[in-house]
């Protein structure tokens, strides 16, 4: 999408306006429920109803409206209907970005999965339990720059991808990587800034704990007390991880700059918080059952085959696994890392789509970009509507 302004947030003189959207005569062209056309004299059958169906339209199928008219229904030209959406319809439009564009969606996820997990064999072999009970927090750190990046490239990359399905239309990997890789230097920035953001606020929080402990004090009084404190920053780094998360989607798609992308993402979540809480976490715990569900055949299979032992707990020892097994199971991850990451990144674009048709009336903008009858304008590079929404 190498010139998309429909994806700019509206500009305005007015200050910004987060808590409605516009109203139904915004556009001339609106799409989604309105009210219905008032009968004009004359308009009337014999038997004195009004002829609302012949002006309105046909009536949607699977109900009756009293007056004999139906709104029309929302259009739906991609992996969405046009309109604000629900929590099952967010949910089910990723997986139906997954099934529809399988062929990039799932060519992109396998590379990136492949990689990922090519890269944690090699931690894993190289620590091979050398270091004992720290063993994994060091696979974790070892891996995590290479994570790091690849979620970077997974989130632009696919960011694309779904943005194009909104709108019914598809990208080959090519075109995708084209039209990503402008962005990825800043957005590899937005991700690590918001990666520490997090972090950053934890050790903040436990800084005073930390310090009192150095100064070889023991008041159990003082230390609780400083633990509170350190607990609470808990707390503030999820409201902050979700205030921004938005912001992705915001640089890749307004092409916006890293501290821009990241108030947009404030604006947007600003009043809808728990719902994008709600959504986020839906996603993942729908993505980790996915994740045990097929791992969960792979570590038997492999207790089976004997490639790894049991601990003193009889549990499977994470510590000192055999090359055979960290393979089996890296297997285990690329299959379900193809699936999961592409509906994780698709869900979170749609989210943002979701907040900016509540907020923006953006559901005008994209109904004209994909060409509907009725939604006039020049597409993404027509004039933008004098009325439309503040940001």
């Amino acid at each position: 999408m190498t010139d998309t302004p429909g994806w700019a947030s509206p500009s305005s003189s007015e200050p910004p306006r987060d808590d409605a959207r516009p109203p139904a005569d915004a556009s001339a062209a609106a799409p989604g429920p309105s009210a219905p056309p008032q009968p004009a004299p004359g308009l009337t059958d014999p038997a004195g109803a009004p002829q609302w169906g012949r002006q309105w339209g046909q009536q949607p199928p699977g109900g009756h409206h009293p007056y004999g008219w139906g709104a029309p229904a929302s259009p739906k030209p991609g992996v969405i209907p046009l309109r604000p959406l629900s929590i099952g319809e967010l949910l089910d439009g990723g997986v139906t970005t997954v099934r529809r564009h399988w062929r990039t969606v799932l060519a992109l996820s396998l590379g990136i999965a492949v990689l990922a997990q090519a890269a944690g064999v090699l931690v894993s072999l190289l620590v091979k339990g050398k270091t004992g009970e720290a063993t994994p927090t060091l696979r974790l750190i070892a891996d995590m720059p290479l994570q790091l990046l690849l979620g970077v490239i997974a989130t632009a990359l696919l960011t694309i991808v779904v943005s194009r399905a909104v709108l019914g239309r598809s990208a080959t990997a090519k075109e995708t990587w084209n039209d990503a890789r402008p962005r990825m230097v800043q957005l590899l920035g937005l991700t690590v800034l918001t990666a520490l953001i997090g972090p950053g606020v934890i050790l903040l929080g436990l800084a005073p704990l930390l310090g009192y402990s150095a100064t070889g004090s023991d008041s159990p009084a003082i230390t609780g007390l400083l633990a509170l404190v350190g607990l609470l920053a808990l707390p503030v780094a999820l409201w902050l991880y979700v205030r921004f998360s938005l912001a992705a989607p915001a640089l890749m798609l307004e092409k916006q700059g890293v501290l821009t992308a990241l108030s947009r993402s404030r604006r947007l979540v600003r009043g809808a918080w728990w719902r994008v809480f709600g959504i986020t976490l839906l996603s993942h715990v729908l993505a980790l059952v996915v994740t045990v569900v097929v791992a969960v055949p792979f570590q038997i299979l492999g207790l089976a085959l004997g490639f790894e032992d049991l601990d003193a707990k009889g549990l499977p020892d994470t510590l000192d696994q055999s090359a055979a097994m960290v393979i089996l199971l890296a297997v285990a991850g690329i299959i379900a890392g193809t699936f999961t990451t592409p509906f994780i990144a698709a869900v979170g674009v749609l989210v943002y789509i979701d907040q900016r048709i509540r907020r923006e009336a953006l559901d005008i903008e994209l109904a004209r970009a994909a060409g509907l009858p009725g939604h006039d304008g020049a597409g993404w590079g027509g004039p933008a509507d004098p009325t439309a929404a503040r940001r």
